[in-house]
């Protein structure tokens, strides 16, 4: 027996379509920085140096931004189902060739293949949230995708700094590989990109097109483009992405150790709490955003009050560490706002432009960190001292908090775009 038309899919049937594409977002963050902790491995293996090293992790990083507008616009033609398997199965051979690659070559080419192939998982896993789960919890879904990464960059850490002490990173990473194929294997058995495949109702707002009626990807980019909240929403997450990976990822550890004295293990520690209250955030602000209704009010609120956060972390005098520590991880927490920029732009454009829509809005977010992290760094060592220990170049505490001004400047940058937003009142207004 078929089910009843009138019926949209069950919860529990929504939230597995979605929690099997996030699972390849999952792969995506574990891959991303999963180099940190076997980095000397790397460099004994494949005859790097720390530049040779710098080059192979940022193959990933570049593959993956690029892919962000070619995956939106390829959701919309292709359906997010297409996407997610062939994603899978490109990192899957990624994984490999990484895994027994003798040389730099070969290990920048399947880091290559990775970071283009997890890159199109979180806007394709959007996109079957918007297909399958009702439209008041997209936001929550967004928030609970970045959760979901958040958690792979959780399992790169000590967990697979065991591993690798334990079995070497050859044989993690074709475990790795093993993963990516589990995940290609669930997608193409159990995912489908809407409910009216399964014989229920969707909750998607627009038409689902034939595929002789599909306009051209191109038609499709240039009206994402045509809207002005898409732009601001593309400026928007810049500074506040950027500020926290750059901070969370790179910068924080070093500038603990000269601001406070914190060893590396403890500025470690103190930047993974950020990290995960980042994720915390993102699921507590979609759903604040889902339950009023309004998206411009929760991104506005929590952009305003981490650029608070990091102002006084930055600009102000030694603060106690119980303080400095809450004052961190408050902004990670508050930067989980941005998130909601996914629902917001989403209802910004008409519904069939969703996935289009989520790769140029997370092609902006991703902006920010990529250019923030060497920007950073060029002005760390115009403030440079001289002093150099054990080979490597000492930076005092002035220097980074100089340098930290760019995050200041960049998230100023951030609270003025979304002030200058329309707001949507939680439905696809397609605003101009």
């Amino acid at each position: 027996m078929g089910h009843r038309p009138s019926l949209h899919p069950p919860a529990s049937l929504a939230w597995t379509i979605w929690a099997l594409g996030a699972s390849l977002y999952l792969v995506a963050f574990f891959q991303r920085v999963a180099p940190a902790v076997m980095t000397d491995e790397l460099m004994n293996e494949l005859g790097l140096s720390a530049v040779g090293l710098g080059h192979l992790s940022a193959f990933y990083f570049y593959a993956y931004v690029a892919m962000q507008v070619p995956t939106g616009l390829a959701a919309d033609r292709y359906g997010p189902r297409r996407v997610l398997a062939l994603g899978a199965a490109v990192a899957t051979a990624g994984s490999i060739v990484f895994a027994l690659a003798p040389g730099f070559a070969a290990a920048s080419f399947g880091r290559l293949l990775i970071g283009a192939s997890v890159g199109v998982a979180f806007v394709a896993t959007l996109k079957l949230a918007a297909h399958w789960l009702q439209p008041r919890r997209f936001a929550l879904a967004s928030g609970l995708t970045l959760a979901m990464g958040i958690g792979g960059a959780v399992l790169a850490g000590l967990p697979l700094r065991l591993a690798v002490a334990q079995f070497g990173w050859r044989a993690v990473m074709l475990f790795a590989a093993a993963a990516s194929a589990l995940v290609f294997v669930a997608v193409v058995a159990m995912v489908r990109d809407d409910p009216a495949n399964k014989g229920y109702v969707s909750h998607f707002g627009g038409e689902v097109a034939a595929a002789g009626e599909r306009p051209s990807v191109w038609r499709g980019l240039a009206e994402v483009l045509g809207y002005r909240n898409v732009w601001l929403l593309v400026l928007a997450p810049q500074g506040i992405a950027g500020a926290s990976i750059a901070f969370g990822g790179l910068w924080g550890v070093p500038f603990l150790g000269a601001a406070y004295g914190l060893s590396r293990e403890a500025a470690a520690l103190v930047c993974s709490a950020m990290m995960v209250a980042w994720a915390v955030g993102g699921p507590l602000a979609g759903a604040a955003s889902d339950r009023v209704g309004r998206r411009k009010l929760a991104y506005l609120v929590g952009s305003v009050a981490a650029f608070a956060g990091w102002a006084v972390v930055i600009l102000g005098p030694a603060l106690p560490l119980g303080v400095l520590v809450a004052l961190l991880v408050a902004c990670g927490g508050f930067s989980g706002a941005m998130v909601v920029g996914f629902a917001f732009a989403k209802e910004s454009v008409p519904a069939r432009l969703a996935g289009t829509t989520a790769g140029v809005v997370n092609m902006g977010a991703m902006a920010g960190p990529m250019a923030m992290q060497p920007l950073i760094g060029w002005l760390l060592d115009l403030n440079w001292g001289g002093v150099i220990e054990n080979g490597v170049r000492v930076y005092e505490a002035a220097a980074y908090r100089t340098a930290f001004s760019i995050m200041l400047a960049w998230l100023a940058l951030s609270v003025v775009a979304l002030a200058l937003t329309r707001e949507t009142h939680d439905r696809a207004a397609g605003l101009p």
